[in-house]
């Protein structure tokens, strides 16, 4: 057995992370990258006060006798919403917002959800997707093994978005995604969601109903019909601001919301993925990736990340409620499900995959020397 091995910097280590690499002092690739990346993309200073104030004269003055400004998605998640207040209470923008009842909303997210537009004055969409082949498609990820069980969840809700925007006529979208929080994701569980070829090859195996009742975005919609034939503007201001996370869920008690204990618990989906599904099936945790993000934006220590994970990671008679709930809306038996955890984990590349991936994968290998 290979010892375990964590970064001297971060705490990402070898457990169930094949892509995993240290350098001689001990630090690890991730966190090297990251700090590669901090300088070019995130500006807590006077050079992010600068776009951010060019971008909202260019957000206000396109939308200019139109309804709204810009459009974005209200998840019920501390990102989102705190984007959200500061778009509305600080900024003053006019957004219209958009959530997707898929079904998995924890309750405390409907609440939060709620409240906040309420208080925040945004006008809310909420759209309600054909459940049964949402749940088909979302079980077939399940029996497929692979770790991106929630790809069918995030291309539905960005699918809706773009839509509504069309409708509207929004040109810029408000995206919550932020290096503070978001700066190391660790690799080998991830796959791009826009990825319908790798979506229907996985339905086909394993869905057992039709899903041409759903809202699916392709990789030639999202990165080149909707940008640079329709000219919308995605935009992350998140990463023009100092964000940090306590602050943020300090000041977002002023418009009744509630923070629920960790990133992306606002869906018993995602909950059920980050504390039980990738742990007991990938061996990953994580927890490891989303507190290496705040050591390198400098809201913890190593060592308060150490400590936060001796906590334990769920409580027990909690996540069974949530696999109760999960099974029940994807019409799975225990014994079902207690097969698919059981059996040898799969990956993405184990099924077919739009080229587009596959070609800005080899890219992604040789970026070091295509940078050069």
């Amino acid at each position: 057995m290979i010892e375990k091995q964590i970064c001297t910097r971060c705490i990402m280590d070898t457990e169930g992370d094949p892509a995993i690499k240290f350098e001689s002092d001990g630090t690890c690739n991730y966190c090297n990258y990251a700090l590669e990346r901090i300088n070019k993309v995130y500006f807590p200073n006077e050079i992010g006060k600068k776009k951010l104030e060019d971008t909202l004269v260019k957000i206000k003055e396109y939308g200019k006798d139109k309804e709204f400004d810009c459009i974005m998605g209200i998840s019920g998640g501390l990102d989102s919403a705190y984007l959200a207040f500061l778009g509305s209470k600080k900024w003053g923008l006019r957004i219209l917002g958009v959530h997707v009842d898929d079904g998995f909303d924890s309750p405390i997210a409907k609440e939060n959800i709620i409240a906040l537009c309420k208080n925040c004055e945004i006008k809310l969409i909420t759209e309600h997707i054909n459940r049964e082949q949402f749940m088909d498609l979302t079980r077939s990820f399940l029996f497929a093994g692979v770790p991106g069980i929630c790809i069918p969840q995030d291309n539905v809700l960005t699918a809706v978005l773009f839509e509504i925007a069309e409708k509207y006529k929004i040109k810029y979208f408000l995206s919550g995604t932020n290096f503070a929080l978001e700066s190391i994701l660790q690799r080998g569980n991830l796959h791009n969601a826009c990825d319908t070829v790798h979506i229907e090859d996985i339905h086909k195996k394993f869905g057992t109903k039709p899903i041409n009742d759903l809202p699916l975005l392709s990789l030639y919609d999202r990165y080149f019909k909707y940008k640079y034939i329709k000219g919308q503007k995605y935009i992350r201001p998140l990463d023009w601001i100092e964000y940090n996370k306590d602050k943020a869920i300090e000041e977002l008690k002023s418009v009744d919301f509630n923070y629920y204990e960790g990133k992306h618990y606002e869906s018993i989906l995602t909950r059920f993925l980050q504390v039980y599904y990738l742990p007991q099936k990938f061996n990953i945790d994580i927890r490891k990736s989303h507190l290496s993000s705040l050591i390198i934006s400098g809201q913890i220590s190593r060592e308060q990340a150490l400590n936060e994970m001796q906590k334990p990671m769920f409580d027990e008679d909690k996540i069974q409620e949530d696999i109760d709930f999960i099974l029940s809306n994807l019409n799975l038996s225990r014994t079902e499900f207690n097969k698919i955890m059981a059996e040898k984990p799969k990956y993405h590349s184990d099924y077919q995959c739009s080229n587009f991936i596959k070609y800005t994968n080899i890219a992604l290998k040789f970026r070091k020397y295509l940078s050069d």
